[in-house]
């Protein structure tokens, strides 16, 4: 990163508190402890429970009042922009929530690169979603062969967040989303079903303490989020064979009770995902159902040590975020929010869905005075996400929650100073997405895994298209082209994964059309130059993205979860060898047709599927993938 200027500070004139902070600081950033010489002179002045942090230049000086660390590392991150600021922070906890259960560990390295940043955007909590990636003793299958953090590694990410004001929290599941555990037998004793624990069991309760009891040891706060959401089939496994049916709600909140118990044992307060109360609460288990009913004795059954986290990801109206804060209040808990950076699903940080739902979330979230918030980012289908690219939305989001109307050339430079990246260029590279019908999109990580002969997705998705795959082919040769001046990019993201994606997935489809075109007319010529030469082409694009990748993902990751990605880069390279040996099989007439393709005409003609919208459709990845 260039900076136009240095900046220094004067230990003896600094509140101590910001001497471990400023240090850190230094050392990627151009500020240093020295009295006297060139460059703007930080002082900083402490003002007590004001929530304010204001920025005031005088010729080369500047002053930061703060009344907190991580207020005061958001001032030095807008003085390094060269941003003034009078702003009262509006929320007591800004914190963020990385996904580290779905094949990508960030390594501890990476993360504290994230954390340095995050201080200086203004966050003060940040979480690690470890459903088993943490090696706890004696349960070997614990992260086994998934990069688990060590205790020495999760000790380490604590002190370093400690020095820069952010509160590193544990965020972990003690019910669902058990099943990278319970797939192994040792586990069969403590399985209700596939991915829920055995509620009623004492060895259920003796594993849940031991992973209290590492995170009680390894982290400072006294703080932990234990999870309990989406469990849909609670009840319904093993357990209903030993007990018998009972009401959702009461195995809930007496696991939820003899959990809470185990973390006031060891002086932790905990928080849940609030879905199932509210799924729980009608037929369809719908979290945002409107006719969700919660008994009167199912709340004064949640525990009173408990808080309520409420997740929404998705809506795009201030005014459902308020109407279901309102509902949460109701329940007797003042809830924490979670809103959603996306990543999940997607190779590139989805900067219009993030902003269109963030957004209206903040802002509601400030008309209830909500004290905590925080950005959650998720990895499913795989944690093919260049995760890096989400921290634009992280600096936008900052921003927003600080009351920051946050223009354009604002967050360009703070995302510059803070990350060395182009927020205006990471928009451009989120358009791997992009817009075709109202609010639904073709998702560039679905056409990425598509099989090359059967064409799920790429056949469902042109029945929307205005001109269907010709289409898809000039977006991606546009977006190629827009981003290909800026391929070396890689802070804050690896442009040049973004770029090696469009230009392969305009090969793809364009190899496509033409190849389905000339099959069904029998254009013998053609699909002979689209065996010899278009397919080597397109294989030799796809390890060209996939070496990208792959130099991407351990640049950030641990090593484990990279090879269920090459095993689909593998399995996409054997469907292409495949097709080319289909297609010669079918120029030396010893088939007639391509089955894939005429298996696929009928269902190309045909209406969308009833009932099914086109974002389920989208989302609903293994469905059409695997």
């Amino acid at each position: 990163m260039k900076f136009d200027a240095e900046f220094a500070w004067d230990r003896s004139q600094t509140p101590a508190e910001l001497h471990r902070m400023l240090d850190a600081v230094g050392e990627y950033y151009p500020l240093f402890e020295r009295q006297g010489g060139d460059g703007c002179r930080l002082s900083f002045r402490r003002r007590e429970n004001s929530g304010r942090l204001l920025v005031m230049r005088q010729g080369d000086s500047v002053t930061v009042e703060y009344d907190s660390v991580s207020g005061a590392a958001r001032g030095v991150g807008l003085v390094m922009a060269g941003r003034d600021c009078d702003e009262t922070a509006v929320f007591k906890t800004l914190g963020i929530m990385l996904d580290c259960s779905r094949n990508a560990v960030m390594t501890v390295e990476h993360f504290k690169g994230w954390l340095l940043r995050l201080a200086l955007m203004g966050y003060n909590m940040a979480m690690l979603y470890t459903e088993d990636t943490y090696e706890l003793p004696d349960e070997p299958y614990f992260g086994y062969m998934r990069g688990p953090y060590t205790a020495e590694e999760i000790r380490e990410l604590d002190d370093y967040a400690k020095k820069l004001g952010i509160e590193l929290v544990a965020c972990i599941q003690v019910l669902g989303h058990m099943e990278q555990i319970l797939q192994w037998a040792a586990y069969q004793p403590v399985k209700d079903t596939r991915n829920v624990l055995l509620v009623n069991e004492p060895k259920t309760y003796e594993l849940i303490e031991k992973m209290i009891a590492f995170w009680s040891r390894t982290l400072s706060t006294e703080r932990i989020h234990i999870g309990m959401d989406e469990t849909h089939d609670l009840g319904r496994g093993r357990f209903m064979d030993i007990y018998g049916y009972e009401r959702g709600f009461d195995i809930f909140n007496r696991h939820l009770g003899r959990v809470g118990e185990i973390c006031e044992k060891y002086g932790l307060r905990p928080m849940i995902w609030s879905d199932m109360y509210f799924r729980l609460g009608n037929s369809r288990q719908d979290y945002y159902a409107p006719e969700t009913v919660i008994p009167d004795d199912v709340k004064r059954q949640i525990p009173a040590n408990v808080d309520l986290v409420y997740w929404d990801y998705y809506h795009r109206e201030r005014e459902f975020y308020s109407e279901w804060i309102k509902r949460h209040r109701e329940l007797g808990h003042e809830p924490m929010m979670a809103s959603g950076i996306w990543t999940w699903g997607k190779l590139w940080c989805d900067h219009e869905l993030t902003h269109a739902t963030v957004q209206p979330c903040i802002e509601a979230c400030r008309d209830s005075k909500l004290a905590e918030i925080l950005f959650t980012m998720w990895g499913d289908d795989g944690a093919y996400c260049e995760f890096d690219s989400s921290l634009a939305e992280l600096c936008r989001a900052a921003d927003m929650a600080f009351g920051e109307k946050g223009t354009a050339a604002d967050i360009e430079k703070s995302f510059g100073t803070i990350c060395g990246g182009s927020y205006h260029v990471h928009q451009i590279a989120s358009q791997l997405d992009y817009a075709f019908w109202e609010n639904e999109k073709v998702q560039a990580s679905l056409l990425l895994w598509d099989d090359p002969l059967m064409m799920k997705y790429l056949r469902e998705i042109s029945k929307k298209l205005p001109d269907g795959y010709a289409s898809i082919v000039r977006h991606y040769r546009s977006l190629a082209e827009s981003l290909k001046p800026f391929e070396n990019q890689t802070a804050g993201g690896c442009i040049a994964l973004a770029f090696k994606a469009a230009t392969f997935l305009a090969d793809k489809v364009e190899l496509q059309n033409g190849l389905s075109t000339a099959c069904s007319v029998r254009d013998i010529a053609t699909v002979k130059d689209i065996a010899e030469n278009g397919i080597p082409a397109i294989i030799g694009a796809l390890r060209d993205f996939a070496a990208v990748f792959r130099r991407q993902w351990l640049n950030r990751n641990k090593r484990f979860g990279l090879d269920v990605m090459q095993i689909r880069f593998g399995g996409q390279i054997a469907r292409w060898e495949e097709m080319a040996v289909t297609l010669n099989e079918f120029i030396a007439g010893k088939i007639a047709t391509v089955p894939e393709f005429d298996a696929g005409k009928g269902v190309a003609e045909s209406s969308a599927v009833p009932g099914c919208t086109w974002s389920r459709l989208a989302m609903s990845s293994s469905s059409l993938l695997w």
